[in-house]
């Protein structure tokens, strides 16, 4: 299953009664990379009041994981509009930290809900994403005179290759998106390149 992922980080900010919310999002692997991000943002801004984020790992429309975290905040008026805004957009291995400086003017539980939502709403608006692409990892077996072939074909697939050996014949790795495998298959066979799966 094929979704959006992020390709960069974003960032956006708003001001809400004196109150500073900058709001970064980028693609993470794993909580652990997202946890390590964290604290660099922390690092960058040790003077902001809050540090508040949430992320969605997987596939967006049934999350393999989710979480998030108020730092300091009312329980449920960081993470929780942050999370649920994650919820609503359709892309998955995603990230936002919300950077908050406070302006001197309390915004109560409410306003607080509202100014996080919209500052994960702006910076979701400006991130750039790509559809990630399921792929199959394969090692091709193939005679030197069939190299370029195999190579153009692979190109034509929007494959990648990845290590090539040189020994009595010529041994690939090759990354191809699943929904090419079959083609690409069907061409090896033809020309008797052998080929076996490899895990990804």
């Amino acid at each position: 299953m094929s979704y959006p992922i992020p390709t960069e980080q974003a960032v956006a900010e708003i001001e809400i009664k004196k109150s500073r919310f900058i709001a970064y999002a980028k693609g993470i692997q794993d909580r652990a990379q997202g946890m390590a991000w964290l604290e660099q943002i922390k690092a960058e801004f040790p003077d902001a009041r809050h540090h508040c984020w949430a992320y969605l790992l997987g596939n967006p429309n049934c999350a393999a994981n989710a979480g998030m975290g108020d730092d300091g905040e009312p329980s449920g008026t960081a993470g929780k509009p942050i999370l649920n805004v994650l919820n609503h957009k359709g892309i998955g291995d995603v990230m936002i930290i919300v950077v908050r400086y406070f302006g001197g003017i309390k915004l109560g539980a409410g306003g607080l809900t509202r100014a996080y939502g919209q500052a994960a709403q702006a910076v979701m608006e400006v991130l750039p994403t790509e559809q990630q692409v399921e792929v199959d990892t394969l090692q091709i077996l193939c005679d030197f005179a069939l190299e370029q072939s195999v190579r153009h074909w692979v190109s034509l697939a929007e494959g990648q290759i990845g290590d090539v050996d040189y020994a009595q014949q010529v041994t690939m790795q090759i990354h191809i998106p699943k929904t090419e495998t079959e083609t690409l298959i069907k061409q090896l066979a033809a020309h008797q390149c052998q080929f076996k799966y490899l895990e990804s």
